[in-house]
């Protein structure tokens, strides 16, 4: 009995620090948003301001559009988590439900893609899209990203998860493939669905090297892109930079609070079959 507990004990000191060590990084951007430019780099450092300024955050939005690029990201983020909704259904059904020759060989060749560094096609792609003419277009922005092996590997196992049962049931009364997925295996898979949705939209909102890889203009630039605008020939305005980056990401946190349960719910049930 001593021993469990002390043995609790000690996985719940080891979170504590896990999680201290985690929000450091929010803290200090927080501090430093709040912070006169001659704190920011003070030695040693200056946790708490000595006087707050708010000021910072409203002169961060004046140094770039910001409005367009939260216009962009919104875009952006919004049609290419539909696009990889609508993909990962049904590749999940298919590469689960139906079989087909060479199902698992595809399948297999799938997942030996995600062993392949993001880094290495950046150039095979940008080529591709230069040829297609959609440099500095959203379709650049959004079509590559409408897919995902993970999101299709993620989604498959949660399918392979449901009793089969139901697919013999609903062919018996006549239920066609393409009904059997939208009507019963989707809605059964919700979790899983917004685990792969909430995934998605925290991608794409954060992007940023791809988005100033295939964008010229500053109207398609996004919100992570915008935030390079503070960094110039004379330095980084760092006060700035932290109090434009705590805005960036304050959509997400507020996001991943909300819906964290449904992320837990999902990864958790993808474990039931494989």
């Amino acid at each position: 009995m001593v021993k469990s507990a002390l043995s609790r004990t000690t996985i719940y000191i080891l979170l504590s620090l896990g999680a201290v060590l985690m929000l450091l990084p929010f803290v200090w951007m927080i501090s430093t948003s709040l912070k006169a430019p001659n704190e920011v780099m003070a030695m040693p450092p200056v946790w708490v301001p000595a006087e707050w300024k708010f000021e910072n955050f409203t002169e961060a939005m004046r140094v770039a559009p910001f409005d367009r690029y939260f216009i962009n990201s919104v875009i952006v983020t919004i049609v290419s988590t539909i696009g990889e909704l609508i993909t990962t259904i049904l590749a999940a059904y298919a590469f689960s439900r139906i079989q087909f020759y060479g199902r698992d060989i595809v399948f297999a060749v799938l997942l030996g893609t995600m062993m392949v560094p993001s880094e290495v096609l950046l150039i095979p792609n940008f080529v591709t899209l230069s040829n297609l003419g959609w440099i500095d277009t959203y379709s650049a922005l959004i079509i590559p990203w409408t897919a995902s092996v993970f999101a299709i590997f993620l989604l498959r196992q949660y399918f392979l998860g449901i009793p089969k049962e139901l697919s013999f049931a609903a062919k018996v009364d006549g239920c066609s493939e393409f009904k059997f997925l939208w009507y019963v295996m989707a809605p059964l898979a919700k979790p899983a669905l917004i685990t792969v949705a909430l995934l998605k939209v925290i991608n794409s909102w954060n992007a940023f090297l791809w988005p100033i890889i295939v964008t010229n203009s500053q109207e398609l630039r996004t919100l992570p892109v915008g935030l390079s605008a503070f960094t110039t020939e004379a330095g980084i305005k760092y006060e700035l930079l932290m109090a434009a980056s705590s805005m960036v990401i304050l959509p997400m946190l507020i996001l991943f609070f909300i819906m964290q349960k449904y992320i837990v719910a999902g990864v958790a049930r993808t474990g039931l079959k494989g």
